[in-house]
């Protein structure tokens, strides 16, 4: 049993991934995307921690489990919607859309809406326990929150407008609910007969580092997209 001080570890690393959050929707408010980015790697990185430490420690709890998805919503659903409704300020906008272009900036909160949904299903969906269905949030978060550095002068440019933008927060809205399995990185063993998805995505993705620098994390969430729909992986498992 967990003593008094351990049982609160897991949970004041979840309260970090909040905090990293709270500050990434600030500086993403603020168009201060490099910033916002970099707290939500910070937010991802204790996200992926404090799972681990409940289970070492031996402190699972169910007040746990909820507060990781409200923090989740936040640093992956709420900071990654703020930074679209920056852009949207941003972006060129056709001039046909001038009516409605006070309001374009709003529909990036269908993202925090997905991501509270996503995180909602995964939490009573017994097939997500190896792998998932539908886009993780943080990848998601990470896309955005990439993109807006390593693509931002493309985004602003006449080769961008705001009817992408839509279309983009509408498609990865749609991916985080979607029943397509997608494939987790944790590795059971070290065979590639085992991992072998798992082994071609980190091969792609490590010249994809080296070449795009900032914009990486965007183009591997998107050839993670697409090498789980290439590969259909584990329908069998997760039958739709």
């Amino acid at each position: 049993m967990a003593n008094c001080i351990t049982r609160h570890i897991p949970n004041t690393v979840t309260c970090c991934n909040l905090f990293c959050g709270c500050v990434a929707v600030v500086m993403a408010y603020q168009a201060n995307y490099p910033v916002a980015f970099l707290f939500i790697i910070l937010a991802a990185v204790f996200d992926f921690f404090d799972g681990m430490l409940a289970r070492a420690l031996g402190a699972y709890s169910p007040m746990g489990k909820e507060l990781d998805s409200l923090a989740d919503d936040v640093s992956f659903g709420l900071a990654p919607a703020m930074i679209v409704f920056s852009l949207f300020k941003e972006v060129h906008v056709p001039s046909f859309l001038s009516a409605i272009e006070t309001w374009l900036p709003y529909s990036a909160f269908l993202i925090a809406i997905f991501s509270a949904l996503r995180l909602a299903k995964f939490n009573i969906d017994t097939r997500q326990t190896s792998s998932f269905i539908g886009m993780p949030t943080p990848a998601n978060a990470l896309f955005w929150s990439s993109l807006a550095v390593g693509g931002y002068e493309f985004l602003i440019s006449d080769k961008f407008n705001a009817i992408y933008l839509v279309l983009l927060v509408l498609l990865t809205s749609w991916l985080l609910v979607a029943e397509i399995p997608m494939f987790s990185l944790k590795f059971k063993n070290l065979s590639w007969q085992s991992n072998k998805v798992q082994y071609i995505f980190l091969l792609v993705s490590l010249p994809l580092i080296i070449l795009l620098k900032e914009g990486c994390l965007a183009a591997i969430i998107i050839w993670y997209a697409i090498l789980s729909l290439a590969t259909g992986y584990n329908r069998k498992d997760n039958p739709n």
